[in-house]
């Protein structure tokens, strides 16, 4: 069975940092382009943060340009979202999603983000 597993989320002040990392198997993580998402309350999910497979190509929504960074170790099938800078408006459940080039998408279930003092 297909798994992605999210870890790093916590609560943290403004301004400051976490990384998040998913850690992907039972299939092929070089395949796979892989994404950040979150789903604040009562809001759509959105995308954060993408990454190519093989030229790591990486893009960015434009309210975590600057601040977020993504990242993947093909060696681990982990992937990385180094968050600096965070606002409160960064609260959020974070999910790591996986993408093939057919369309396929797995989730993993999510890592909560709480940025508040």
């Amino acid at each position: 069975q297909v798994q992605l597993v999210e870890s790093g989320g916590g609560l943290v002040q403004p301004g400051g940092s976490l990384r998040l990392s998913c850690v992907a198997s039972r299939f092929t993580f070089l395949n796979y382009v892989m994404s950040w998402y979150r789903q604040a309350p009562g809001k759509e999910r959105e995308l954060v943060a993408s990454i190519t497979n093989l030229s790591g190509s990486t893009n960015y929504a434009d309210s975590v340009k600057g601040r977020f960074t993504i990242s993947r170790d093909n060696t681990k099938n982990t992937v990385y979202l180094q968050m600096n800078s965070l606002k409160p408006e960064d609260t959020a459940v974070y999910y790591c999603n996986a993408r093939s080039s057919r369309g396929t998408h797995y989730w993993g279930k999510g890592t909560l983000v709480t940025v508040s003092s």
